[in-house]
């Protein structure tokens, strides 16, 4: 079944992964903290894409229902995320990761 005439769930299925895959490379090499998490974010969406291709593929909004879900728990997450980060920058003056190793124990 296609969901756009021409568009089957494979090109859905290429098109996450290249996404998916550029956040993990993203976050593998990137040493940025805000980086990092745009990286985090998406791989989130990459996911987010293919629940929604199968969820019209399948004719099922169950998955759509979690997608929105997911985006809330997201936006939840930026803020607080965003935050943290804009207290350690305050006191590093810095969100490298190499140069925040002095915050282990």
């Amino acid at each position: 079944m296609e969901i756009i005439p021409g568009i089957t769930i494979n090109h859905y299925l290429i098109v996450s992964s290249i996404l998916f895959s550029i956040g993990a490379l993203g976050v593998m090499i990137r040493r940025n903290a805000i980086i990092m998490f745009m990286c985090i974010e998406l791989m989130l969406n990459a996911v987010n894409l293919l629940l929604v291709a199968f969820s019209k593929q399948w004719s099922d909004t169950s998955a759509q229902v979690l997608v929105f879900f997911i985006m809330a728990v997201a936006a939840a997450e930026v803020a607080v995320g965003l935050a943290i980060l804009m207290m350690i920058y305050r006191n590093a003056r810095t969100t490298d990761t190499e140069v925040l190793n002095k915050l282990k124990w």
